[in-house]
């Protein structure tokens, strides 16, 4: 009988020993596969359970959350919510996080470690914290002037602090409201098929997820690399710059839209956006030149975050002569976003610094206190100083003398670039107008803002001149509101 009861308290032990490695092997080893479960609610309803931390721009919060009384609890709220749309992305119970809602996800939501006094016990407990703060660069003055100014057109502007690198404006049009997908019902889903089905494509940030060809307005780097290379020395020295200029191992010639080209001054031809002239300049740089200039503003870089994600432009770096030649103009495969070409007039604004571009200021907890600054960053040096003062001096020539005068503002200097970019077979589409742009207001020691501007639906005739005439007033729009700060 002994016996008996010995095997069955031992077959009971067994249960019991197995019991508890299966506990160990659900709750320890494969927690987080069962986490990670479409079917397991748990981690929603959690997440939702309470308030999202906001957003603020300029120590106001342009977020909130409402409190729905469902199942997952708090859907997220917006203020102004197309006007901040390429700034805040959005964050729905259905769709996910984009743009800054997703970079600071663990820290808005309540999961970043920092946010927790005892992690080790809050990991174990599975506690989760009141969501923290991100508070952006954003001056809203400056984000409304550019969201304004833009109005029906179809396109983006981005606005830096050249001096530190903080972004200013990001802006997007056409814009949507976050808040319409915010939830989990029939009309998100809904909305969702609406704005992705739109032809003018809403919920795309053109302003940092979108490239185009830069058109002349790359002409600044194209001049850099000359500069830099000493291929020129004199800005008003005439060029070997023949009109028409035949692209090199082809029959191929490429002209102008304006008269005075042949053989013109680099001053001339920047004023006056003479293709031939920095199609020959391209040639003479080199392909290793230009496109080691161009890498140093930024060009072909897949990394750079703001803290989200930025589309990367694009130089090549393998090119035939006559492909170098049209790149130096900013035509064949050269595409960039238009946070990219603020970067370009930022780098000649502080005297070839590029400073590294962020959005956002600081981080804090839900009580205020501070868990991260950004401090200014520089990316790296594109040239010397003595080009970035030849290069600002003929972005000026151009607000002053040139195709650039719609962005003139009086009581301060301005220095610019005009582009048009053609594009579509056959360059049958219309073309994009460009206006990179800084200013410097009257007794100040720097400029204050660089400005990028492009204009997707540029009705005007394929030259130079519509990005002054489509792009520019934008600019001017959104550098007077910088100024103004």
């Amino acid at each position: 009988m002994t016996r008996h009861i010995r095997r069955a308290a031992a077959f009971c032990l067994l249960l019991m020993l197995a019991l508890a490695l299966n506990a160990t092997r659900i709750q320890v080893i494969e927690a987080e596969s069962y986490d990670a479960n479409p079917a397991n609610r748990r981690q929603s309803i959690a997440r939702y359970s309470q308030e999202r931390g906001d957003i603020y721009v300029d120590g106001r919060p342009i977020t909130g959350s409402v409190d729905t009384g469902e199942q997952l609890r708090y859907e997220r709220t917006y203020k102004n919510g197309p006007l901040y749309a390429p700034v805040t992305g959005y964050a729905s119970q259905t769709y996910g996080t984009t743009l800054l809602e997703d970079a600071a996800d663990p820290l808005l939501s309540g999961t970043d470690p920092r946010l927790a006094p005892f992690p080790i016990v809050d990991e174990v407990t599975r506690t989760r914290r009141a969501g923290g703060a991100v508070h952006t660069t954003i001056a809203p003055s400056v984000q409304r002037a550019a969201y304004d100014a833009l109005g029906d057109k179809q396109g983006a502007v981005a606005a830096l602090d050249p001096t530190t690198g903080r972004i200013l404006a990001l802006v997007s049009t056409p814009s949507y409201d976050p808040e319409l997908l915010s939830g989990n019902g029939v009309s998100e889903a809904q909305h969702w098929t609406t704005l992705n089905n739109a032809a003018s494509k809403p919920m795309l940030n053109r302003a940092i997820r979108q490239t185009y060809p830069p058109g002349s307005a790359f002409k600044v780097v194209t001049a850099a690399a000359a500069l830099d290379a000493g291929v020129v020395t004199d800005l008003d020295a005439r060029t070997r710059s023949p009109d028409p200029y035949t692209l090199p191992g082809t029959a191929t010639k490429l002209t102008n839209e304006v008269e005075g080209c042949k053989n013109a001054s680099l001053r001339y031809a920047f004023e006056w956006s003479c293709n031939t002239v920095f199609a020959n300049l391209g040639t003479q740089v080199g392909l290793d030149g230009l496109v080691e200039t161009a890498e140093r503003f930024g060009f072909n870089d897949a990394g750079l975050r703001i803290p989200a994600r930025v589309a990367q432009s694009n130089v090549n770096r393998e090119m035939e002569p006559s492909s170098v030649a049209l790149s130096a103009i900013g035509q064949y495969d050269t595409t960039a976003t238009p946070l990219q070409m603020a970067m370009v007039a930022a780098a000649v604004a502080n005297n070839g610094d590029l400073k590294s571009p962020h959005l956002v200021d600081r981080t804090t907890d839900a009580f205020g206190r501070v868990l991260s600054t950004t401090q200014p960053t520089s990316l790296r040096q594109t040239f010397n100083p003595g080009t970035a003062s030849l290069l600002r001096e003929l972005m000026v020539g151009v607000v002053e003398e040139g195709t650039g005068s719609n962005a003139a503002i009086e009581g301060a200097v301005v220095g610019g670039k005009t582009g048009t970019a053609q594009h579509g077979i056959g360059n049958a589409g219309l073309p994009y107008a460009w206006f990179i742009s800084w200013a410097q207001a009257e007794g100040e020691p720097r400029p204050g803002v660089a400005v990028a501007v492009v204009v997707e639906d540029a009705a005007a005739d394929r030259d130079d001149i519509s990005g002054g005439g489509s792009a520019a007033p934008i600019a001017r729009a959104v550098m007077k509101a910088a100024l103004a700060l």
